[in-house]
């Protein structure tokens, strides 16, 4: 099974956005995704939760929680959201960048432009590696 870490400043949108789609879409029991921050906040954006909820992914329950090297170290690959040289390197991890604007605080217009666009990526990821259910 192949870990994928979702990786964003604040844990609080993009990566848990990206994290709740990969688990949604992924077959099981050939990946699994995990979402972290380098700077973890205190929860996940009430906007970004809403904008789930209206496509039936609950994250009222997700906890923002902070990427350190061991949590890097289980993992195959690491895409990162704007924590740029912030994020762990770790050799022969797997790395990808997608520069997704930060949901917080946007209308509820931009968050959900922002929602599909980390769900076509997450989509567009899952089809290339083999792993969609």
């Amino acid at each position: 099974m192949k870990t994928v870490i979702f990786a964003c400043v604040h844990n609080a949108g993009r990566s848990q956005m990206a994290a709740a789609f990969f688990n949604a879409l992924a077959d099981p029991a050939k990946a699994h995704g995990v979402s972290a921050g380098t700077q973890p906040g205190e929860r996940v954006h009430p906007e970004v939760q809403a904008a789930m909820a209206e496509v039936g992914i609950d994250l009222s329950g997700a906890k923002p929680q902070r990427l350190t090297d061991e949590l890097a170290q289980s993992a195959h690959w690491l895409i990162t959201m704007g924590c740029g040289e912030a994020c762990p390197h770790v050799p022969g991890l797997q790395r990808d960048d997608w520069p997704l604007e930060d949901p917080k605080g946007k209308s509820v217009e931009q968050v959900r432009r922002i929602r599909d666009e980390v769900c076509s990526r997450v989509s567009e990821l899952l089809a290339r590696q083999g792993w969609a259910r």
